[in-house]
């Protein structure tokens, strides 16, 4: 008998989805609308972040990216970098969707 309630046990566990909390909203690469106006080319380094090649903080990123915006949901195309892992893109993800960038394009 117990050996069935450690099967049913391990049945809903398995079963079960945990950590569903949130999701993260990506446009992946050839799937999303046209690009218009100047680069906006966020790469994610293990180290750091650049825009367009120049070095920026997180905290900086937003700022740095509204002279080159026209619109509020103009797409930003992030690139993470060899070494970096997904928690660093994940982390740039929900900061700039904080400031107001909508349209975030996740590039291999």
């Amino acid at each position: 008998m117990i050996d069935v309630v450690f099967l049913l046990l391990v049945f809903f566990m398995l079963a079960s989805r945990f950590g569903m909390d949130t999701s993260v909203e990506l446009v992946l690469a050839g799937q999303g609308g046209a690009y218009s106006g100047p680069p906006r080319l966020v790469d994610i380094h293990p180290a750091e972040i650049r825009l367009n090649g120049q070095p920026t903080t997180l905290d900086g990123l937003a700022d740095a990216l509204r002279p080159l915006v026209e619109q509020p949901d103009d797409i930003v195309v992030l690139r993470p970098r060899e070494g970096a892992d997904f928690q660093q893109a994940i982390t740039v993800v929900d900061r700039l969707t904080a400031d107001g960038y909508a349209h975030l394009t996740l590039v291999e």
